[in-house]
């Protein structure tokens, strides 16, 4: 028998479901051993192919935050839900996702190359079959011609280089940052924020992005999440409507500035939220 029109147009009415966050936080606090709450109660769904900044005090917990989405820690409480694991031929986690530290923690006795096949090679992957994954990694950040390298012969911004490309070659679904180019020099952190956005265009990678730079935060990303410390919670959100991709035109333009007003002055009632604790 055929359905009945009535029946065809209710389904075709029928709303999408809306997709499911990537990364979705709940409830989430941490209470380390000396008694320090170090995060409470915070909440935060990032979806796919978002770059989602963090900022805030010293010590508001971000990098907590972004060490307990890698796995890196256990919450006190709450739930930290992604799909980015799966698993191997014997049944092994394979974990989707690449880390880069503040500091780029190179091993100053092995070449660049080797560097970035640290992470395949704790994960079994043989040297043969790692070759070509290392080279594309440092071919995506301009250092392909510094493999045989060693890390006292690069360039502190061309070691940052050397660090992204290490959790690049595993090729994860998400990138963690924790103030990656807090050190360098400011042309080097302009050169490897345009080369960020770059790979994160071509890649559409999901990145979640910890930074005490309110310009630098404006300048990467879709959403900006406002954190206030004692203990660590999420007071503000900043969404980035800007186009991409951005440039040294967009990093001049009135609405980067507003955008970094906007950004600053979250900033400070999180701030003030702290004095009158």
């Amino acid at each position: 028998m055929p359905i009945p029109d009535v029946a065809t147009r209710e389904i075709a009415a029928a709303p999408a479901q809306p997709e499911r966050p990537l990364i979705r936080i709940s409830d989430v606090s941490k209470t380390y051993q000396n008694g320090t709450v170090a995060l409470s109660d915070v909440d935060l769904d990032v979806a796919h192919g978002e770059f989602v900044s963090l900022i805030g005090p010293s010590g508001c917990g971000k990098s907590t935050l972004l060490r307990l989405i890698a796995g890196l820690g256990q919450v006190s409480s709450g739930t930290i839900e992604s799909p980015l694991s799966r698993r191997d031929a014997r049944g092994e986690p394979i974990r989707d996702l690449g880390f880069v530290f503040q500091d780029p923690t190179l091993m100053p006795w092995a070449t660049v190359a080797d560097n970035v096949y640290l992470p395949l090679k704790l994960s079994g992957v043989g040297r043969r079959a790692a070759k070509p994954r290392i080279e594309e990694a440092l071919a995506m950040v301009k250092l392909g011609s510094f493999a045989q390298a060693y890390p006292r012969e690069l360039s502190g911004g061309m070691k940052m280089r050397a660090a992204i490309a290490r959790a690049l070659v595993v090729e994860p679904k998400v990138l963690l940052m924790d103030e990656p180019f807090a050190a360098l020099d400011e042309i080097t952190r302009f050169r490897l924020n345009n080369d960020l956005l770059r790979l994160w265009q071509e890649q559409r990678w999901t990145v979640v992005f910890v930074t005490h730079s309110v310009f630098e935060s404006v300048y990467l990303s879709n959403r900006i999440v406002v954190m206030s410390s004692r203990p660590g919670r999420i007071v503000g959100e900043v969404e980035i409507d800007a186009p991409y991709p951005r440039g040294d035109a967009f990093r001049t333009s009135r609405i980067y500035s507003e955008f970094c007003r906007q950004t600053s002055a979250e900033l400070a009632r999180a701030m003030a939220g702290m004095e009158e604790e």
